[in-house]
């Protein structure tokens, strides 16, 4: 346990932000995981703006990196298009 005063609210704020970044990568990875597993083209098609609208907010709050964004999207994308 921290002594200082300063480092014990530095502890405060960390486990706060951990529980925040934790439940946003948490979401991030069901929308992922809900595009993936889409049955058909049309439902993932739909599923899509919404995931990539979550991802670009992921990253804009700092929980993700800005290049593993881009490379979601991409991934995602591709994987929607080579869907039948």
């Amino acid at each position: 346990m921290p002594t200082l005063k300063s480092s014990r609210k530095r502890l405060r704020q960390n486990i706060k932000a951990r529980t925040r970044n934790r439940a946003a990568r948490s979401t991030l990875r069901t929308v992922l995981k809900r595009v993936r597993t889409a049955t058909d083209r049309a439902q993932a098609v739909e599923l899509l703006p919404d995931a990539i609208s979550l991802i670009d907010r992921t990253a804009r709050r700092g929980v993700i990196h800005q290049n593993a964004a881009g490379r979601y999207k991409s991934k995602l994308t591709r994987h929607v298009n080579s869907l039948a």
